[in-house]
């Protein structure tokens, strides 16, 4: 999390200043250029932001491939992230007015398209490395998700053995629930961060109903079990956050490198439709 916060002011945000620097002079060109007709990609300044923007995406890019070489000898880790950031956001300037906000049914707007959304999908990912981290600290709580997997199934086994001194219709609430108990499940389980169907939950609601009409010992074990369930349901909302928390993360890179290849795709036959057709 501190790495991620810390690239956005990296070196005093000298990759924002160039990536504002760059913006602007392209702002700028683009302000003053009178082209024969409507501005477009096929003007000289036309080309000139293409093939900044072009280059831009390329070296983008490459970034996925640095951050797994630490010792190239290239450069910090931090510069190429921070760069990566600010450069990625000013290629949105540089790639619009390089198109002339002429758009189209073609190849050029879907590389566009494309381009769009590889850099807001890298936003989401720079928000959910800065943002979710901290809350998944909070949830643990000092402890981890094997952790808490591990306390919840102790406290299953210690709800089927105070059952078993209770009545059979309660013992078989709880071992029901003891078995169906689950964690995380499909991709769009584990977003949700629920479990509609939760076992334990709709155990713990039948328990306390019946737990009413018990006395005595058979009240008092009710009581003690009853709040070893709602311990367990307790630990489940956090294994379920922490499971939560880990897929809003990961699907960033699940959009994120698909569509960069998409995008370099589009981009060669942008390319290459413009040089050998146009």
């Amino acid at each position: 999390m501190a790495t991620h916060e810390s690239v956005l002011v990296y070196r005093r945000f000298r990759y924002l200043k160039l990536a504002s620097l760059a913006a602007v002079i392209a702002v700028i060109a683009y302000a003053v250029h009178s082209p024969l007709g409507m501005p477009n990609g096929g003007t000289w300044l036309g080309y000139t932001l293409g093939i900044v923007g072009a280059l831009l995406i390329l070296w983008l890019m490459y970034f996925g491939i640095r951050k797994r070489t630490y010792a190239s000898g290239t450069g910090k880790l931090e510069d190429w992230l921070s760069a990566h950031i600010y450069l990625g956001v000013a290629l949105i300037i540089i790639a619009t007015l390089h198109t002339g906000f002429q758009f189209g049914l073609n190849i050029h707007t879907l590389a566009y398209t494309l381009m769009m959304f590889v850099i807001i999908s890298g936003m989401y990912g720079l928000y959910a490395y800065i943002r979710f981290p901290r809350q998944m600290t909070d949830n643990q709580r000092g402890v981890t998700l094997e952790n808490l997997m591990q306390q919840i199934a102790e406290l299953s086994q210690e709800c089927t053995d105070l059952s078993m001194t209770l009545s059979d219709e309660i013992n078989g609430i709880v071992v029901e629930s003891g078995r169906q108990t689950s964690v995380g499940g499909g991709f769009i389980r584990q977003l949700s961060g629920r479990d509609p169907n939760c076992t334990t939950i709709a155990a713990l609601a039948r328990l306390q109903t019946i737990a009413t009409t018990l006395q005595d010992d058979h009240a008092v074990q009710a009581r003690r079990l009853i709040s070893r369930l709602s311990r367990k349901v307790e630990l489940l909302y956090r294994a379920r956050k922490d499971v939560q928390l880990r897929a809003l993360m990961k699907i960033f890179l699940f959009v994120h490198v698909p569509m960069s290849f998409a995008l370099f795709a589009a981009l060669f036959s942008h390319v290459f439709i413009v040089f050998f057709y146009w």
